[in-house]
């Protein structure tokens, strides 16, 4: 029995392009030579168009979750107060991160409606441990609807 057509499954399911198949097969290039280096230099560049910007890109080498722990620790320190909404499973586990990073998280349950803002937010949920700071940060998971 073959399984058929592989897909790429982040995020997926995607169909993966025929020339994108093909390439693959090429040789892996060198990380460390000056090919890799003028490649990396092209995309960054190519982000400040995309991104419509003058300013330096940077370009995170990890998967979404890596991202988010890195936006976590870099920006907060341990007993930082984070306002988090949980707006579905990936939302949950970052707030799973920040918890294990030391965040006292203000969770609001938001179902059916937009995210408020939280400067306007005047419903939010008890913290996971007391505090009298106002949150530090506010992380927000956009939720895409199922294709």
């Amino acid at each position: 029995m073959t399984a058929g057509r592989h897909f790429l499954q982040i995020p997926g399911p995607s169909n993966v392009p025929d020339r994108i198949l093909r390439a693959m097969d090429y040789p892996t290039m060198d990380h460390r030579g000056p090919a890799f280096a003028e490649v990396g230099r092209k995309a960054l560049e190519g982000m400040k168009r995309i991104f419509k910007t003058e300013s330096r890109v940077v370009i995170y080498p990890s998967s979404g979750t890596g991202a988010w722990e890195a936006a976590l620790v870099n920006t907060l320190s341990p007993g930082d107060t984070v306002l988090m909404y949980e707006t579905g499973h990936f939302a949950m586990l970052w707030q799973k991160l920040a918890l294990n990073w030391g965040s006292i998280l203000s969770l609001s349950t938001v179902t059916g409606a937009p995210v408020p803002m939280p400067r306007r937010s005047k419903s939010i949920c008890a913290p996971t441990r007391p505090t009298t700071s106002r949150p530090s940060a506010s992380c927000i998971t956009r939720p895409r609807p199922a294709p």
